[in-house]
């Protein structure tokens, strides 16, 4: 096989994340005839096809060649954050990314307090979840990212990210203000296994695992809903249609039409970490943010 250009496994990247040569072209900047240019020399070099044209798709060979990819991306976003960490001041930038219930319950208080202490810190952020972020931490597109996996799933950190955990956020029972059950201090899922649930946006906290957990039969999504709002599942509670389970983090602060309450055993913990590129540095402004993203998530659980 001849050398492999970088630049050629990046436009393979592309091509295969957008499924297309032409929205491929508009991210890189170059014209389709450029991109298809670029796939027809990786193959030549290969010796081998890489792209399926019709629907585009990588190949096996291709598919050994995204991961030659990542790899390269990911070598070379360690070596960019040791080489910003070695440098002194404190200007510059932060691309963070956040699920949904961190962004809106620890973020905004943690880059108020950031913007304290670097004044002329940019920071960006990205609403995303833990694979998506896993992955553009890898790319060298994210600096710092908030992820989440739960006790009774738990999910190993991939290669080459360091994860920190930076809060225990508690899973509890959400139900209508008036529900038969809103006076128990805490709540048995077996006590529950009648009631009508819906399905949290979270897959982990999928009904089907549910039931598993609590071995009692008839747990049952009877109301459906596609979607990863929590504060849609939250509505339909306090509309007095169904129960759900939650993340504490998820919760509103205070709603007079919902309580939450604590369950008894099994009881079921959503883990947030602080995830960056695995470096034997990093930039005090991010080391910085993730000490305030612990301080603030205590505080928000607490």
């Amino acid at each position: 096989m001849h050398g492999l250009d970088p630049r050629l496994l990046a436009t393979l990247e592309a091509v295969v994340r957008h499924g297309s040569f032409s929205a491929a072209a508009r991210e890189l900047g170059y014209s389709p005839p450029a991109v298809s240019q670029q796939i027809a020399e990786l193959e030549r070099r290969a010796g081998l096809r890489v792209l399926e044209r019709r629907p585009v798709r990588a190949t096996p060979a291709g598919e050994v060649l995204l991961d030659a990819e990542q790899g390269v991306r990911s070598v070379l976003a360690a070596a960019s954050a040791e080489l910003d960490a070695m440098r002194a001041g404190t200007a510059g930038r932060i691309r963070l990314g956040a699920f949904a219930s961190a962004a809106t319950g620890i973020v905004p208080q943690a880059l108020a307090q950031l913007h304290t202490a670097y004044p002329h810190l940019q920071v960006s952020l990205c609403q995303l979840e833990p694979e998506a972020g896993y992955s553009r931490l890898k790319r060298g597109d994210m600096d710092l990212a908030l992820s989440y996996d739960y006790d009774f799933i738990p999910v190993p950190p991939p290669r080459m990210l360091r994860r920190t955990l930076v809060a225990r956020d508690p899973v509890v029972a959400v139900l209508p203000a008036d529900h038969r059950l809103a006076d128990r201090e805490v709540i048995d899922l077996a006590s529950l296994a009648s009631e009508t649930w819906i399905a949290a946006p979270e897959a982990a906290l999928r009904l089907e695992l549910l039931s598993q957990i609590a071995q009692t039969p008839g747990f049952q999504a009877r109301l459906q809903y596609e979607g990863d709002d929590f504060n849609t599942v939250l509505g339909f509670v306090a509309a007095g249609l169904c129960v759900a389970l939650m993340p504490q983090l998820a919760l509103p602060r205070a709603s007079p039409e919902i309580v939450a309450r604590p369950l008894a055993a099994p009881q079921l913990t959503r883990f947030i970490y602080a995830v960056r590129i695995d470096t034997r540095h990093a930039p005090r402004a991010v080391l910085d943010l993730e000490r305030i993203l612990a301080a603030q998530a205590l505080a928000a659980l607490s």
